[in-house]
């Protein structure tokens, strides 16, 4: 994945975050972060997963194929279980795509979403005049997206038009595209606020900038 904006990414969206609030009155946020947790406990998965699946080998080669007990095959029996283990663990950390597999859907939902929450309070979303921010998030290593809309704009987002807009930002971002997804989120917001008629603002009360925390 394009783990990170470019320059000219960035003029772009901006650009286009300006426009689609004066055509619509809202305040809009765009943010990105490498990751909205650390998972400390991935590569812990991963390596009681590698030594369980080697035990099992070493386990009937001793019961089917009795040696003489060494230290000689102590050493490997117990090498043969902790190494694989050891492998898939460090992959975890070298490979996304690897440590993706022992993250459920559950837990990436719940993370990010709580980060998102956390990111809105601490940035302070909340002190436009009429309540109408609302934060776009892209959490890269999750590949999740999360919506928020503050209060005096929650009621026009229904679980439909939630969906949608969901929907939309999440198809380009399965296909390694964060700027595409940004695209495509301004895009449904500036069709669906003009379809329900928002009176557009000129005031600009948060900033264009896309916020990007790679902290973790």
């Amino acid at each position: 994945m394009k783990h990170s904006l470019t320059d000219n990414d960035r003029i772009f969206l901006e650009s286009r975050v300006a426009e689609v609030e004066k055509q619509t009155g809202i305040q809009i946020v765009l943010a990105t972060t490498k990751r909205s947790d650390s998972y400390i406990e991935i590569p812990w998965k991963a390596f009681s997963l590698g030594v369980s699946a080697s035990g099992l080998p070493v386990f009937f080669i001793g019961l089917f194929l009795p040696l003489w007990v060494t230290n000689t095959t102590i050493l490997l029996s117990i090498t043969g279980m902790l190494a694989p283990g050891i492998l898939l663990a460090l992959s975890t950390t070298v490979f996304r795509s690897v440590a993706r597999l022992f993250l459920s859907k559950h837990r990436k939902e719940t993370e990010t979403l709580q980060y998102a929450r956390s990111l809105f309070l601490s940035r302070e979303l909340f002190a436009t005049k009429e309540r109408k921010a609302i934060l776009l998030l892209i959490s890269e290593f999750e590949r999740q997206v999360v919506i928020l809309p503050d209060t005096g704009i929650r009621e026009m987002f229904n679980p439909e038009a939630m969906d949608k807009l969901m929907a939309g930002m999440i198809e380009p971002l399965k296909n390694k595209s964060i700027r595409r997804a940004f695209e495509a989120g301004l895009i449904e917001l500036q069709q669906s606020f003009s379809q329900q008629g928002a009176n557009g603002s000129i005031t600009n009360e948060l900033t264009n900038k896309i916020i990007a925390e790679d902290s973790l």
